[in-house]
C-alpha cells in the first residue's frame, strides 16, 4: 500500500492534475466514479506498472523476512547408565553451575565393587608380606643346603685321598655312596635357589602386575560409581526436570531425558534469519540490517549480518536405505544469514527463541563512487539505495501493528 500510494503521486495525481486544470474536466462532473478508469487510464496504467517495478526492487534489492528467530542450544539431562533414582539435589527451573550434582542413582552394586576392588587389593598386599617371608625362608634353606653339600664335599675329598693313598682304607663301595650323597645335596642347594628365585620373581613382578590389575579394578568400578551421580556439564537453568526419588531412569535414547539444561548465552546474542533463496546473490556479510520482535513491540533493533551460510539446509541427503527422491524433500529451503547486533546491548530483553521480522538493505555506495560505474548505473543504484527507505518505513509500521496483531487479532 505504501508504495502504491508514492507510485500515485508521480503518476496519478499529475495524471489529474493535467485533466483538470488542462483539459477543464471537474471531479464529480466530467470525472465520476464510473469515468475515472477512461478519464486517468494512463496515471492507473503507469501507477500500477511503477508499484509493482517499485516492489521488485525494494524486495530484491533489500531483503525481508519473518522467518527469524533467535535460536538457543539446550542439553537433554540423561544417564549414562541406567538405575532408579535415590537423591535429587536441584529442583524445577533451578540455576546450577558447572559440575553441581543434579541427582544419584542407587549405587549399591558399585559400592560392593568398590569393596572387592579394595579387598583384593589389600590381599595382594598380604602377599607381598607372605612373600617376602618366602624369601627369607629359601635363603635360610640354601644356607642349609649349601652348608650340607659343603660338608659332603669335604668327606669326599678326605675319603677319596685316603683311597689313594691305601686303597684298603676305604672301600669303594664307601666312595660311591658320599658321591651319591654330593650329588643330593647338589639339587638341594639348586632347589633352594630356583625357591628363592621364584619368591623374588613373585615379590618382583607378579605381585606388582597383580596390585596394579586390582587398583586397575578398583578405578573402573569407581568410573562406575561416579557415574550414577550426573552432574552439570556447563553453567546453565535446570527446566523441565520433574525427576522425583524413586524414579526409574534409563540411558540415552531408551526413554525421554530427566530434564532440560538451558546453558546461559544459549541463544549467542544474535538472531538467524532465513530469506528466500532469489535473494542468495544479494545477501552479503557486513549488510545493515533491522529487525522488530514480538518479544520486544515497536522496538527496532539495528543489526550486521556478519556470516551467510554457503548451503541451503533443506537440498541435504541423509544416510537412508533408499535412493533419494526428490519430489519428498519438501519446499525449497531459505538462504540463512546470521544477524548480530550493531551495538552492544541492542539484543538486550528478547528472550532466546524469539521470532522477529527482519530487513537486510543493500549499500552500492562504493559502486557509485567508483569511476568503472556508468552514468546510468550511478542513477540506477542511487534509486536502489533511496527505496531501502520504503522498506525502513514498512519495518516500522509492521512494528506497530505487531502488537495489535498479536494481542486483538490474534484471537488470545
Amino acid at each position: 500500500m505504501l508504495e502504491l500510494m508514492l507510485c500515485s503521486m508521480l503518476t496519478l495525481l499529475p495524471d489529474y492534475l493535467f485533466r483538470r486544470y488542462a483539459q477543464g474536466r471537474r471531479l464529480g462532473h466530467e470525472i465520476t466514479l464510473f469515468s475515472v478508469w477512461y478519464e486517468l487510464r494512463w496515471g492507473i496504467t503507469l501507477c500500477l506498472i511503477l508499484t509493482v517495478l517499485l516492489i521488485t526492487v525494494v524486495l530484491y534489492n533489500h531483503p525481508s523476512s519473518s522467518n527469524v528467530t533467535s535460536l538457543f542450544r539446550t542439553i537433554s539431562i540423561y544417564a549414562e547408565v541406567g538405575g532408579r533414582v535415590s537423591e535429587v539435589y536441584v529442583g524445577y527451573n533451578e540455576k546450577v553451575k558447572k559440575g553441581d550434582r543434579l541427582f544419584k542413582l542407587d549405587s549399591t552394586r558399585q559400592e560392593a565393587g568398590i569393596e572387592k576392588a579394595r579387598a583384593h587389593i589389600a590381599e595382594v598386599e598380604a602377599g607381598a608380606v607372605t612373600a617376602q617371608a618366602d624369601i627369607l625362608t629359601s635363603e635360610g634353606k640354601l644356607q642349609e643346603a649349601k652348608g650340607a653339600l659343603e660338608q659332603a664335599q669335604d668327606e669326599l675329598r678326605t675319603k677319596t685321598q685316603l683311597q689313594q693313598r691305601n686303597a684298603d682304607i676305604v672301600a669303594a663301595r664307601e666312595i660311591e655312596k658320599l658321591q651319591t650323597l654330593v650329588a643330593t645335596r647338589q639339587g638341594a642347594v639348586d632347589a633352594a635357589s630356583a625357591a628363592k628365585a621364584s619368591a623374588e620373581t613373585r615379590i618382583t613382578s607378579v605381585l606388582p602386575a597383580q596390585k596394579a590389575s586390582a587398583e586397575a579394578d578398583l578405578a573402573a568400578a569407581q568410573v562406575e560409581l561416579d557415574k550414577m551421580t550426573i552432574y552439570a556439564g556447563v553453567d546453565g537453568r535446570v527446566d523441565q526436570f520433574v525427576l522425583r526419588v524413586g524414579n526409574i531412569v534409563q540411558p540415552a535414547p531408551v526413554t525421554r531425558a530427566a530434564g532440560i539444561l538451558i546453558p546461559d548465552a544459549a541463544g549467542e546474542d544474535r538472531l538467524f534469519a532465513g530469506f528466500n533463496q532469489i535473494e542468495a546473490q544479494i545477501v552479503k556479510v557486513g549488510m545493515i540490517a533491522e529487525a522488530t520482535c514480538v518479544s520486544k513491540p515497536m522496538t527496532i533493533i539495528p543489526l550486521v549480518v556478519t556470516k551467510v551460510q554457503d548451503v541451503i539446509a533443506a537440498g541435504q541427503i541423509l544416510e537412508t536405505n533408499q535412493l533419494t527422491e526428490l519430489q519428498k524433500i519438501g519446499p525449497p529451503g531459505t538462504v540463512l544469514a546470521f544477524l548480530e547486533p550493531l551495538y552492544p546491548g541492542v539484543l538486550d530483553g528478547v528472550p532466546p527463541g524469539s521470532s522477529c521480522i527482519a530487513n537486510v538493505y543493500s549499500n552500492n555506495h562504493d559502486l557509485i563512487e567508483s569511476k568503472d560505474t556508468g552514468s546510468l548505473q550511478r542513477i540506477y543504484l542511487h534509486i536502489v539505495d533511496t527505496v531501502a527507505l520504503v522498506h525502513a518505513l514498512v519495518l516500522r509500521l509492521q512494528a506497530i501493528i505487531l502488537p495489535l496483531k498479536a494481542l486483538v487479532f490474534g484471537g488470545h
